[in-house]
Formats: C-alpha cells, structure tokens, sequence
C-alpha cells in the first residue's frame, strides 16, 4: 500500500510544480517561435487552467495579482493530506 501512497503523492508534487510552472511563465512575455515550445506552453496551460479557474470564480484578481494560486496550494495541500490518510488508513 505504500507504492501507492508514494504515487499518489508524486502526483500531487508533480502538479504542484505544474502550476508554479504556470505562475513563472505568467510573469514573462513569451512568443513562441518553436512548435515544441508552443506545446509544452500550451500543456502547462491546459493542464492548470481547469483547477484555477475554480478559485478564480470566487477570488477576483486585484489589480494586475491573481491571487487564485495562493488559495489552490492551500487547498491542494490539504488534499494531498486528506487522500494520503484516507489510503494509509488514518
């Protein structure tokens, strides 16, 4: 059962650093030239877009800071917790 935990929590790394990804490319002007560059770009935003986009519905940004992100760590975070209890068996 701990491979699975293990899983578990690797995805939740991962789509942590997904988003992170998504808020420093936020920061920079990129045009991409490249086809590969464009793809990955448009990967990092299809896959984040969908779990923003809940948070921005109740949190508008202020002025040019979108503050959506902060919320979704936090709640990212405790789901993380939550599902890693609930497969160890609390």
């Amino acid at each position: 059962m701990s491979a699975v935990i293990t899983y578990v929590n690797a995805l939740f790394i991962v789509f942590t650093i997904v988003i992170l990804l998504r808020i420093l490319l936020s920061f920079l002007t990129i045009v991409p030239v490249r086809r590969s560059t464009q793809a990955v770009y448009d990967f990092i935003i299809d896959t984040t877009e969908w779990y923003l986009r809940i948070f921005r519905r109740f949190i508008p940004p202020l002025g040019m800071f979108d503050l959506s992100p902060i919320v979704a760590f936090i709640v990212l975070g405790i789901l993380q917790v939550l599902v890693t209890n609930i497969l160890s068996g609390f």
